[in-house]
């Protein structure tokens, strides 16, 4: 029987090691490392593409870049046609859903927003109404310029000026979501939050430092107050970017907001959003004949949009604005997918050194191409919610989408500025100057000094690392710094802002509750083990669905190997079984005679 068992033993362990043989043997296929390489040089498609360390990317030469891009075959022509036919087919779609989002955002946020706008607000609430009603709107330019169409209304300048702080902050959301399609690889939705989160990380920098700076010495509201005119006339139109002029004659077939909602009910011309309901037409259903609510008919065309309902109160407006909501983000992360996938197809092969000297411009110069770019796209958003998946799939480094998001954020303020034109008042085109010198301050300090320009780059790097740990974090983010804390904030600062001694003890009481709540649990975080226990508890949960998820696969791959084994031994399953039981005998046997 030992006899037996050690021929067993044998045998298995030969073939074990003519399996791990096999595994080892070299392969003819084409090389896909850049150890294996001579060159040392990575390829996009590698399988330690991402290992690489930005540093560690040699400089390629202007020639190599040009033969890399003009240099082909006819049939590698051909097929680079067809994939950019296919990318703008998806860029398309891709605008389409960020339009519809917007859209839908505002049917479902409007009347909230409206009420938002229009209150009496402190500095503290202003800025987290901006926060808010940009996350709502899904458009800082949408906010800006409801902000400056209530300042000509009579809205306090210096209230103002907070509001467009915060809605500096809150436009960084629709491409931190953006980067949420990138969950399905952990590589991706690293580099892609940690690029979508810079954004973020320059806006709160920001607001830290100008915000109490223009509480206390009102450095903003003097500087723009001096470089004003003293009156502006204009008979300017509101003026559409070109990519608008695309995406939006399908979009308004779909669902068009009705943005004299928010302006009407945040200037007290509406006390709420039932004076629009119940919508009626009155004959045939278009913009001549119909009383519309929170979705609009297309003036220019006098249709109205598929969502667009006669005899509709709010809350059809609001499920339809859902609907279309969920359709969006549906459409996003289809196009996401298709559009990355594709970007990886045509890229594959291409060395890293090609890629990294065609996107390595100089900071200043990026800042101008994303200023431009969002000039003529009015929209911010769209800028970095595009180039957030080429962060992503490692084609644009952080290093370089970082000075592109600054010019975005210059750029946006052009279209406060046209509503300000628009509006014929002084105060309005002060606000819009505010927002652009906002963020000119912000550029000034955080960009030109490299120790201070590491700050948020590193800070986002931080971001990006916490979804390996939990892949479920950039949720998590969005729902804390984007509505918990704002919200929160506007509570409390709504409590001091009734002047009535219960409201304000109480919002003492809560205030003092909340900062003990804060620094015991910064406390906990940094000197009790609360980072490296939930780093812990959060890593062990993400390796456990890592396991779950393959293991269909490696039961395929353990049944395939045992069948291997069987026909490498000859051995049956009833010899194989015998074999196991005589292991676990002798397991026993030894263990009793250890316990002895």
């Amino acid at each position: 029987m030992i006899d037996r068992h050690l021929t067993f033993s044998v045998l298995l362990t030969a073939c074990q090691c003519q399996s791990q043989a096999d595994i080892e043997e070299p392969e003819t296929a084409e090389v896909k490392n850049r150890k294996e390489r001579i060159s040392e040089s990575t390829y996009f498609g590698d399988n330690d593409f991402y290992e690489e360390n930005p540093d560690e990317i040699g400089d390629a030469t202007w020639s190599e870049v040009c033969r890399a891009c003009c240099v082909h075959e006819p049939q590698e022509w051909l097929k680079i046609f067809a994939g950019v036919c296919l990318l703008v087919f998806f860029l398309y779609f891709f605008l389409l859903g960020l339009e519809l989002l917007g859209t839908s955002a505002k049917v479902l946020g409007g009347c909230t927003t409206g009420s938002l706008l229009g209150d009496d607000t402190n500095p503290v609430a202003g800025l987290m109404i901006g926060i808010l009603a940009t996350v709502l709107l899904q458009s800082s330019s949408t906010t800006t310029s409801i902000v400056v169409s209530l300042v000509s209304g009579g809205l306090d300048v210096k209230a103002a000026i907070y509001m467009v702080m915060g809605a500096n902050i809150g436009t960084s959301v629709t491409n931190t979501i953006v980067a949420m399609g990138h969950m399905g690889d952990g590589d991706e939705l690293e580099r892609a939050f940690a690029g979508a989160t810079v954004h973020d990380m320059f806006n709160f920098l920001s607001v830290a430092i100008f915000f109490p700076l223009e509480i206390v010495t009102g450095y903003l509201f003097y500087l723009t107050k001096a470089m004003l005119p003293d009156e502006v006339v204009s008979d300017q139109e509101h003026w559409e970017g070109p990519i608008k002029k695309i995406v939006s004659p399908l979009g308004h077939k779909i669902i068009i907001a009705n943005e004299n909602v928010i302006k009407d009910i945040a200037t007290g011309k509406k006390e709420s959003c039932d004076e629009y309901y119940p919508t009626e037409c009155d004959g045939a259903v278009n913009a001549a004949n119909c009383k519309v609510g929170l979705i609009d008919c297309d003036k220019k065309t006098g249709d109205c949009p598929a969502f667009f309902q006669d005899g509709a109160d709010q809350h059809d407006d609001e499920v339809a604005g859902g609907v279309c909501l969920f359709l969006s983000l549906v459409l996003l992360i289809a196009c996401l997918i298709g559009i990355v996938t594709l970007l990886q197809k045509m890229l594959l092969g291409t060395s890293t050194r090609i890629i990294y000297k065609a996107t390595n411009i100089n900071g200043y110069l990026a800042m101008a191409i994303g200023m431009g770019i969002t000039i003529v796209i009015q929209s911010s958003s769209i800028t970095t919610s595009t180039l957030t998946p080429l962060v992503g799939m490692g084609v644009l480094q952080l290093e370089q989408m970082y000075p592109l998001t600054l010019g975005a954020n210059v750029g946006t303020t052009f279209t406060a500025i046209l509503a300000a034109l628009v509006s014929d008042s002084v105060n309005s085109l002060q606000v819009a100057l505010c927002h652009l010198f906002f963020n000119l301050s912000g550029i000034a300090v955080w960009y030109p000094f490299p120790p201070l320009r590491n700050i948020p780059l590193n800070a986002a790097r931080k971001l990006g690392k916490a979804t390996r740990i939990w892949r479920g974090f950039p949720l998590v983010y969005i729902a804390v710094m984007f509505l918990l804390v704002p919200i929160l904030l506007l509570g409390l600062s709504e409590l001091f802002g009734q002047k009535t001694v219960g409201f304000t003890v109480l919002g003492v009481f809560l205030t003092i509750a909340l900062a003990v709540g804060v620094g015991l649990s910064m406390y906990w975080w940094t000197f009790r083990g609360g980072k490296e226990s939930t780093v812990q508890k959060l890593a062990r949960r993400q390796k456990k669905n890592a396991t779950i998820h393959t293991l269909p696969e490696d039961m395929d791959y353990l049944k395939s190997e045992i069948i291997r084994l069987k026909e490498h031994t000859g051995l049956s399953d009833e010899e194989l079984a015998e074999g196991n039981k005589l292991d676990d005998t002798d397991e026993e046997n030894e263990d009793i005679e250890s316990t002895a």
